[in-house]
């Protein structure tokens, strides 16, 4: 890192899944010679998928890391300087922004554009946290197949539950679906495929109230929401969590407008955040699509707001005065 230390670079980028490394591929495309920070997930949510079968332009399907080697690939291909590194802090007040990356490497960006993306949500419970990593997953194809002829439940009722419930009968000889309603949020695609695949069973109004063992998962209590009953299912090895995620914006709390869960919000119909040429894209300012071709879209229109950003204000005073006076 000691060879960007003190650079001031037109564009950086937090973030390396669809959104941010599309929107690389834009801004070096326009000679903007971004430099994209991988973050603790280099790829994002994609790393940790199989078969993508929905992303335009791989009419049989790719794996998810796979298409984000490819997405690397290509904006590197233009110039794009991708590597590892986390942006620990920012300074927001003044122009151009000091970035700290890694605690001890620091530069400056003209603009930066937040593609931090989301990650999966947790229950929080004692026994779930105690057993992460000893049969209590958030991702099913990173651990499904640890789990070969053995019972496994997933909580959740969403795209993302089901996806991973019908992975899961991939290697699991039973899958139980725990869901706190009496109706999927999925899909009515994916409801379908779930509700076809003879190894998935449902358990309605349910949650998960206790994972049993002590170093590995020998068990589950379920409780009923309606009756308040406790059941025991003692043949389950496996507990996936599919209950959402959350976006990765800590580090921009009380900086940067968000809603309630911590989604940034922009302005109208941009990128464009309360900050000039601070800019937001994919998972981290998308509480609705969440799919990794509406990530590329902002990806790629964060990179041409950041641009035009650059070409508007060629000066440093113009944007001083544009926003701070």
């Amino acid at each position: 890192m000691k060879e960007i230390e003190g650079k001031v670079f037109d564009v950086v980028i937090i973030g390396s899944g669809p959104a941010g490394l599309t929107a690389a591929l834009y801004a070096a495309r326009a000679d903007l010679n971004p430099i994209v920070f991988e973050g603790p997930e280099p790829g994002g949510q994609l790393m940790q998928t199989t078969d993508v079968d929905n992303f335009p332009g791989y009419p049989e399907g790719v794996m998810g890391p796979k298409m984000m080697e490819d997405f690397r690939a290509q904006a590197t291909r233009f110039g794009a300087d991708c590597r590892y590194g986390y942006v620990t802090n920012i300074d927001y007040d003044k122009h151009p922004y000091k970035l700290t990356v890694d605690e001890e490497t620091t530069l400056f960006a003209k603009s930066i554009i937040i593609s931090t993306g989301a990650s999966a949500k947790w229950l929080d419970l004692p026994s779930e946290q105690r057993l992460r990593g000893k049969g209590v997953s958030a991702c099913a194809t990173c651990d499904g197949a640890f789990f070969r002829n053995e019972h496994v439940i997933i909580v959740g009722g969403g795209d993302t539950a089901m996806e991973e419930a019908l992975f899961l009968t991939k290697f699991a000889s039973k899958v139980s679906v725990i869901h706190r309603r009496e109706e999927l949020r999925a899909s009515k695609a994916m409801q379908k495929r779930a509700f076809d695949n003879k190894k998935i069973e449902f358990v309605w109004n349910s949650q998960l109230e206790e994972v049993l063992g002590e170093n590995v998962v020998k068990g589950v209590k379920i409780k009923n929401l309606k009756s308040g009953e406790i059941t025991t299912m003692e043949d389950v090895t496996g507990v996936f969590i599919a209950i959402g995620h959350k976006p990765n914006t800590d580090l921009f709390k009380g900086v940067l407008t968000m809603d309630d869960v911590g989604y940034i919000q922009t302005k109208g119909q941009s990128t464009e955040t309360d900050l000039p040429g601070i800019f937001a894209s994919g998972d981290a300012m998308d509480p609705i699509y969440r799919q990794a071709v509406t990530a590329a879209g902002t990806g790629c229109r964060a990179a041409l707001d950041a641009e035009r950003f650059l070409s508007d204000h060629e000066s440093e005073e113009a944007i001083a005065q544009s926003h701070w006076g």
